[in-house]
């Protein structure tokens, strides 16, 4: 690898003075979807993603990015590093950036600005370690949906942000399908909340996928509409595929076959992450990208370009440069990639000239051991006006915050009888959910010692549960009468979705500059480091174990 001089920041930092990069995140024209393909809002003509993502030290798997206790650096809130990075970026021809996880309570303002000026978007992931969709405890909560829309609050004003990722490879073993049903009520309630806060109509919500074996029903599955009158499906998709390693061939890499399934899609497919480090010859960082003249040539038709992944060279060994202070080596990859993007001239259609015609597909059916969502209905909306209502109307409520304690008394109260923990079931597999499963751990253990203790003629003795729970004086304040009734006395009543603004409710975060986040709830299924009798998991919750590998 070369070593880097301080020549490109001084050309930034010239040319934004001089004003030739004066566009900023207020004028720069923002990307929309139509049909299969991206497009300029101000001229019309398509936009291909030649991109890379963005993330020092991060691992976005879904299953492994459960752990709250795992700090971050925010790509997007060091103006310096920004403007360390951007130039190199620029010298592979980079027009969008892919984030992982960025803090909301921090001023994104000096990159946003940095980037729009250079012609550079932004897609983001909505989650963060520890407040993101698990792949094997799946449930959709208070807790994401505030850490969901504090992400779309603090974004929403670029124009040069292309949209949000509301999962990242959650799917990734054949018995975690169920996980999808979660997910995608996570797009629905992210579309909704940005119509309903009146942001920019083309900020998009879309879902990358791993290239599993039950990749094809989830494409479906997300692209699929089967409730009317409800906009659930994803915006755009994305694929981390891996399958195209050193010379490889467009058919040996799968690439041809991709093409032919997604042909008939109904939104924007790219490649959320590639750039396969596997039988590389000189090693990982001698990448060849000889995937990038098909990629932005005979696939174009199908294919909107894609995101190298990564930036940052790390212990993955994955990484088109390395970072020492205000230094950036590129490696030899990044040089490899930069030859093969200044030789591709993608075809580009323009919106005026181009009709979509592709429908959402069938949803993916139940059965076997390949699937294991049910495509209506979703997870309730998480509402959590209605959750903190339901709490304050209740005669037994839980007083200790302690949530590994909660298991036994969880496992005491659905064991006794089954239908108090109605309220809170979520079983993607069967399709029932109670009102209350998108609660809080706290919220949800109150409601059924509630149901206990009524259910046992409220019997103080009925609310104790070995002191964490106690007795309160219910009330029922202004707006919250409603809310209770349409949720139901046994809590299989519906969820009205929510008004007004709700991500700014998000405190902490786990960013480096800010302390370890603790609003992330533990799944239904793991409060505590034991939670439920066999019967009640299967029976009652997500159904995730359904379908073993």
């Amino acid at each position: 690898m070369w070593t880097s001089t301080a020549l490109p920041h001084l050309t930034l930092g010239l040319a934004a003075l001089s004003g030739t990069l004066a566009q900023s995140y207020n004028d720069i024209p923002d990307i929309e979807v139509y049909g299969q393909h991206f497009f300029y809002t101000n001229n019309g003509s398509q936009f291909y993603l030649k991109g890379v993502a963005y993330q020092e030290n991060y691992n976005p798997n879904g299953t492994s990015n459960n752990d709250g206790n795992t700090q971050y650096t925010d790509p997007l809130a060091d103006a310096s590093k920004c403007s360390r990075d951007i130039p190199f970026m620029k010298q592979i021809f980079t027009n969008v950036i892919r984030v992982y996880a960025v803090d909301p309570t921090q001023d994104h303002d000096d990159c946003m600005q940095q980037l729009a000026s250079n012609d550079i978007y932004v897609i983001a992931d909505l989650g963060e370690p520890g407040t993101s969709i698990d792949s094997n405890n799946p449930e959709w909560n208070v807790a994401l949906y505030t850490r969901y829309t504090a992400v779309v609050d603090s974004l929403s004003k670029y124009k040069n942000v292309i949209g949000f990722f509301a999962g990242n490879e959650v799917v990734s073993a054949q018995n975690q399908t169920a996980a999808a049903a979660f997910v995608k009520a996570a797009v629905r309630d992210t579309k909704g909340y940005i119509k309903g806060m009146n942001y920019r109509n083309t900020l998009g919500v879309g879902y990358a996928t791993a290239d599993v074996p039950s990749r094809d029903e989830l494409a479906h599955y997300f692209a699929c509409e089967p409730e009317d009158g409800t906009s659930t499906t994803i915006d755009f998709w994305g694929y981390n595929v891996y399958s195209w390693c050193g010379d490889s061939n467009y058919q040996d890499s799968s690439y041809g076959e991709r093409v032919d399934f997604f042909q008939d899609y109904p939104v924007p497919v790219f490649f959320a992450e590639y750039g396969c480090i596997e039988g590389v010859e000189g090693g990982p960082t001698h990448r060849p990208f000889t995937e990038v003249p098909v990629l932005y040539g005979n696939m174009t038709s199908v294919f909107s370009g894609g995101i190298v992944y990564e930036w940052f060279y790390s212990d993955n060994h994955y990484g088109l440069v390395e970072v020492e202070d205000n230094s950036v080596s590129p490696y030899p990859d990044f040089t490899s990639l930069r030859s093969q993007l200044a030789r591709v001239t993608p075809t580009i259609t323009m919106s005026s000239a181009y009709t979509p015609t592709n429908s959402p597909p069938a949803c993916p059916s139940v059965g076997g051991t390949t699937w294991a969502a049910v495509a209506s209905p979703l997870p309730p909306a998480v509402n959590p006006q209605l959750c903190n209502c339901e709490i304050a109307s209740l005669q037994c409520t839980v007083e200790s915050d302690d949530e590994d304690s909660y298991a036994d008394t969880f496992d005491y109260i659905c064991g006794a009888n089954q239908d108090f923990c109605s309220g809170i079931a979520h079983n993607a597999t069967s399709g029932d959910y109670g009102a209350l499963g998108g609660c809080s751990p706290k919220q949800q253990l109150a409601w059924v010692a509630n149901q206990y203790y009524v259910n046992h003629d409220s019997d103080a003795s009925a609310c104790d549960f070995n002191g964490l729970a106690k007795t309160q004086a219910a009330t029922t304040s202004a707006g919250c009468e409603a809310l209770i009734s349409a949720a139901g006395t046994d809590g299989q009543g519906s969820v009205p979705s929510p008004t007004g603004q709700q991500g700014n409710a998000a405190a902490s975060s786990s960013s480096k500059a800010a302390a370890a986040g603790t609003m992330a709830a533990p799944a239904f299924f793991n409060y505590g480091k034991a939670f439920f009798a066999a019967y009640v998991i299967t029976a009652l919750v997500s159904g995730v174990g359904m379908f073993l590998l």
